[in-house]
């Protein structure tokens, strides 16, 4: 039966069906029926609570957006994991199906990617962003004095296995966080992984170091204590100077430090 035939029935039993997949490749599958619809290999978990908003498309496809609420329920969608932001980013698709013959009907009402999750006491909710906000982004870089690569990405080329290192927390006060035998400013603008822990899997900025304290964008989403292991990348602070003598990658320098900047226009002849 086509989907138009089984949309046309008088008597329907309709179900949504959320496939998440969070930046970290955990999947999960979530249903508004009261029992396991199983489709293409994975089961969607009943989720009676969570419900999309209305789906606006519009002749702008950046503008293609729902909203996602519901309680908060189950293992797989835990209070400590959206807290700690697992799920932000998390790409997601909507189906509409009839629990009496998961999959035969198994039409998208929307795909995209979550943005930030807000909770409160009773639930939670997220925007869900369509494809089409792509579209926003440019399509060509500006120029800028700094690099504009991603250390350690494809337009970088630098190899950030041997600037690595594991290291045990010794103690924890809020954004601070202290290790011991840490090189002086090498892990300015890098990234610490936990690797054990309540936070375990969670990537955090490196915005200062003094010593061996490293000062994190914002404190740990969830509590920290010593003896937690966590994966220390090196930082580039990403000006040409840094890249050619600390990296010897100069070639790779993707900024323009000696194009003149707007003040130029503001000169006089002759300055």
């Amino acid at each position: 039966m086509s989907d138009a035939a089984i949309l046309g029935q008088s008597l329907c039993a309709f179900a949504f069906c959320w496939r998440l997949e969070r930046r970290d490749g955990v999947t999960i599958g979530l249903t508004s029926h009261d029992r396991t619809v199983m489709v293409d290999g994975l089961r969607y978990e009943p989720a009676p609570g969570i419900t999309p908003s209305a789906i606006q498309h519009g002749g702008d496809p950046r503008t293609d957006i729902a909203e996602v609420a519901g309680a908060l329920s189950g293992a797989a969608l835990s209070e400590a994991d959206l807290d700690a932001g697992r799920w932000d980013g998390a790409s997601a698709v909507l189906h509409l199906t009839e629990w009496t013959e998961p999959g035969t009907l198994w039409l998208e009402l929307a795909r995209g990617t979550l943005g930030s999750v807000a909770r409160s006491s009773i639930g939670y909710s997220a925007a869900l962003k369509g494809l089409g906000v792509q579209l926003a982004e440019e399509a060509a870089p500006a120029t800028s004095p700094t690099c504009r690569a991603r250390f350690g990405d494809r337009d970088c080329t630098v190899d950030l296995r041997p600037l690595q290192s594991t290291a045990v927390l010794i103690e924890a006060h809020a954004e601070r966080v202290r290790f011991d035998g840490l090189g002086e400013g090498l892990y300015l603008f890098g990234s610490l992984r936990w690797l054990t822990g309540p936070c375990a899997g969670i990537a955090q900025m490196i915005v200062g170091q003094d010593g061996d304290d490293l000062f994190l964008a914002e404190p740990p989403p969830l509590a920290v204590e010593a003896g937690m292991r966590a994966l220390l990348t090196q930082g580039c602070d990403k000006r040409l100077a840094t890249c050619s003598a600390r990296f010897g990658n100069a070639a790779n320098f993707r900024g323009e430090p000696f194009l003149p900047g707007m003040d130029l226009l503001t000169r006089y002849p002759g300055q």
